[in-house]
């Protein structure tokens, strides 16, 4: 299901006047659930101190907890700040299936003060999934997540 540039708008508003991160992370995380029709939607948190990313709110079914730093395409993500999609998860090397559903992938770096905190992942069961257009206002989105991030 496509999505709009409205939906920048929307999750700006959603976000504006909230400081925690989690319920910021975890409204965004439903709202993109929702409005995308993806399989799942969600957040994984860097953790510096064991080198992992550890699971943070989601909307879908069950996800692994902890991804090592150097496997998959959220590790590749956060290892090199930037954006990443897998068209055809099954293609991608060191791919982390936590759901045989997934076929599509993209992640896209949370920063703050230029540094990796977060990433948010999108899972579809549709392979090449996510569109140029999409992934820009993806990017809008999670930019305004970063304007709202408190450290």
């Amino acid at each position: 299901m496509p999505i709009s540039t409205d939906i920048t708008k929307e999750v700006e508003a959603l976000i504006a006047i909230e400081t925690s991160n989690v319920a910021n992370m975890a409204n965004i995380s439903a709202h993109l659930k929702d409005k995308g029709g993806w399989h799942w939607v969600g957040f994984y948190i860097v953790e510096e101190e064991s080198e992992e990313l550890v699971l943070g709110p989601f909307q879908g079914p069950i996800a692994c907890t902890r991804l090592k730093k150097g496997k998959g395409v959220c590790a590749k993500s956060w290892i090199d700040n930037a954006t990443v999609v897998a068209p055809n998860v099954h293609d991608f090397e060191g791919h982390v299936a936590c759901s045989s559903l997934s076929n599509s992938e993209l992640v896209i770096p949370v920063r703050s003060k230029g540094k990796v905190v977060a990433v948010i992942d999108i899972d579809s069961v549709e392979y090449d999934d996510f569109s140029t257009e999409q992934i820009r206002i993806l990017e809008e989105v999670v930019f305004k997540l970063e304007e709202r991030w408190v450290d």
